[in-house]
């Protein structure tokens, strides 16, 4: 089933391994068809550049496994609350690159200092809200992704493509497997420059929301003039 959605999470996988954002086995990857409901997952403790087709494993938005031999991501629950709330993505990207998860592990939003970040960000990366005791006991996974639709209440999860979990790491999604990745790509380049910005400058604050906008829209907007059309 699903043999596409199984070949864009293969080749965003690469694209995260080949960026240096997944050591080991800490990442995921997952692309939904939002039509029919499924979505295909990376499975649980397979390192992301040993991963085959073979591997993945479909799911549906109940929850349940549809087809495959081996238990998907335990961050299955996160991926799922978050395609039944957004359903104009496509697919997530889980890592624990370094500069980003530095942020979430520090609890810091990452504020556009630049132009690099508005290219692919219209606004801060927020970070989520701590959970509580009886969310992480009861059912953690789920928590995690409703405390990430709690971080979306008044942001477009388009414009915004990326979230920062507190004590855990970034997520990013797209229209495409490949886009998500490329996300996840942008969100550890603006961490990282983040982090030297502040370096060199500790009162450093956003750039005007004009010139925000400006980079934002430009790519990305209805009037996007940015790259070429084939």
């Amino acid at each position: 089933m699903l043999e596409h959605l199984k070949k864009e999470v293969i080749l965003a996988t690469k694209l995260i391994v080949k960026a240096g954002l997944v050591p080991l086995n800490f990442g995921n990857v997952s692309a939904a068809d939002q039509k029919r409901r499924l979505f295909v997952i990376k499975p649980s403790g397979i390192e992301c550049d040993k991963l085959k087709m073979t591997d993945l494993v479909v799911i549906d938005f109940v929850g349940n496994i549809i087809e495959g031999k081996l238990k998907p991501s335990s961050d299955t629950k996160t991926h799922l609350v978050l395609y039944k709330k957004f359903p104009q993505i496509r697919s997530i990207v889980h890592t624990h690159s370094l500069n980003a998860t530095a942020s979430s592990q520090a609890g810091y939003s990452l504020p556009p200092f630049g132009t690099t970040h508005a290219d692919f960000f219209n606004g801060n990366i927020p970070i989520t809200r701590k959970l509580t005791k009886k969310e992480v006991q009861v059912d953690y996974e789920t928590a995690t992704g409703n405390a990430i639709i709690d971080a979306f209440t008044k942001l477009d999860p388009l414009d915004v493509p990326a979230v920062l979990v507190r004590d855990h790491g970034p997520f990013t999604w797209g229209e495409t497997a490949v886009k998500a990745a490329e996300n996840s790509i942008a969100l550890e380049l603006c961490a990282k420059l983040a982090i030297l910005t502040l370096a060199f400058n500790y009162k450093k604050t956003s750039i005007p929301h004009m010139m925000l906008n400006k980079h934002f829209q430009r790519k990305h907007g209805p009037n996007a003039y940015y790259g070429q059309k084939y």
